[in-house]
């Protein structure tokens, strides 16, 4: 089994709508949306839910007003400013969104008037769609420890895999190099950037690709939109052979990438042009380089 993970520096490079396409040309993968804080793979794979569970991750804070004697010590213990004071009813409220779960409050309270359940901080699906199984999530507002809920589907996918004797895990995972990124990528078989001829893409390439390196996950990179600055895109391809990734091609700007999104389909699943030839020998070279059959 291998896992292919599909990352990017920043957001809106075009990461994935690229997975989709991924996912149309490998057939029967199993899927998996690791970017837990702003998922949108569904938008284009239409999947229908078949299982959903809650995602718990730490405490939050409770007052019982019948048991609290408003002493306001916890008002004042509280760093994050989440208790606030009801004038009106002479009460303490926690403000779910402000706590943080530290629990201060809960150890200073003198009539242990504070409780501190599990927090229910997101959910986390399996569901079909017309490319195969794919496990997604959605944190809640204001929910923490994305990275958790990353290292959940990605657990769930692969069971998933394990189960339907799936050879190929394809991975949206998230924008950036923070903990949300470390828990798609730690353990992959391959990551595929894609980027921008931008000097923020540039930039934020090089963090990427740091990133890989120090995990020494194999890097493949896919330029995007390389046509609105063929220069910048030279000069990416080079320092991105230089740093160890393989380039596996380039994809141009064109409205059908749009056009593809707007209806809710891959964009390879459009009539042939020039963007969908680019991205199946893009496929073709990464089946290539990692043996896929």
């Amino acid at each position: 089994m291998k896992e292919i993970v599909i990352i990017s520096g920043k957001g809106g490079t075009g990461k994935t709508s690229l997975t989709a396409s991924f996912a149309a040309l490998a057939h029967n993968a199993v899927l998996a949306d690791c970017d837990v804080d702003a998922a949108d793979l569904h938008l284009v794979l239409d999947p229908e839910i078949v299982q959903t569970q809650k995602f718990i991750s730490g405490h939050e804070a409770v007052i019982q007003p019948e048991k609290c004697i408003n002493c306001g010590l916890c008002q004042t213990q509280c760093k994050y400013q989440a208790i606030k004071e009801d004038l009106v009813n002479s009460a303490y409220q926690v403000d779910p969104l402000a706590c943080e779960g530290c629990g201060v409050c809960v150890h200073f309270c003198p009539v242990s008037a504070i409780d501190f359940p599990d927090r229910e901080s997101g959910h986390w699906y399996i569901s079909k769609t017309r490319f195969g199984m794919l496990v997604h999530a959605r944190l809640a507002i204001g929910g923490e420890n994305s990275g958790k809920l990353v290292s959940q589907v990605r657990e769930s996918a692969k069971k998933l895999a394990a189960e339907q004797k799936n050879d190929l895990i394809i991975v949206d995972g998230p924008p950036g190099i923070g903990c949300p990124v470390i828990a798609s990528v730690t353990g992959a078989d391959a990551v595929v950037v894609v980027t921008e001829p931008t000097l923020s893409g540039e930039h934020d390439l090089e963090r990427v690709l740091g990133l890989a390196k120090f995990f020494r996950i194999p890097a493949y990179l896919c330029i995007n939109k390389w046509d609105i600055n063929p220069d910048l895109s030279e000069s990416i391809v080079t320092g991105a052979e230089q740093a160890g990734a393989k380039v596996l091609g380039r994809v141009s700007y064109d409205n059908c990438v749009t056009t593809a999104q707007i209806a809710g389909r891959p964009v390879v699943e459009l009539p042939p042009n020039t963007v969908t030839k680019q991205i199946e020998e893009i496929w073709r070279n990464l089946g290539r380089a990692l043996q896929l059959q």
